[in-house]
């Protein structure tokens, strides 16, 4: 999923995509019951980052890491527009 943040931005300017991500998220507000969308987010990168540490392997949790954050980009992208299309 297309976002506004790639990953040469993250990796030559960090904290300008740290910024960008926070923009974005500023939007959760918006939403309905964001902590159904972030929670399982937490609980996921958790797992990730537990399934990874010390290991050599492929991170077994990333697809879905991928998909929960693919639905709250998703979420977020339909309330900017929603507001874009509310001020015109």
């Amino acid at each position: 999923m297309a976002w506004a943040i790639g990953r040469t931005a993250v990796v030559s300017d960090p904290e300008g995509a740290r910024r960008k991500a926070l923009e974005k998220l500023q939007g959760l507000v918006d939403l309905d019951d964001p902590e159904s969308l972030v929670v399982p987010i937490l609980i996921d990168a958790i797992l990730m980052v537990e399934s990874y540490r010390g290991a050599r392997h492929q991170i077994t949790q990333l697809p879905e890491l991928s998909h929960s954050v693919d639905a709250l980009i998703r979420e977020l992208t339909i309330i900017e527009k929603s507001a874009a299309w509310a001020a015109e």
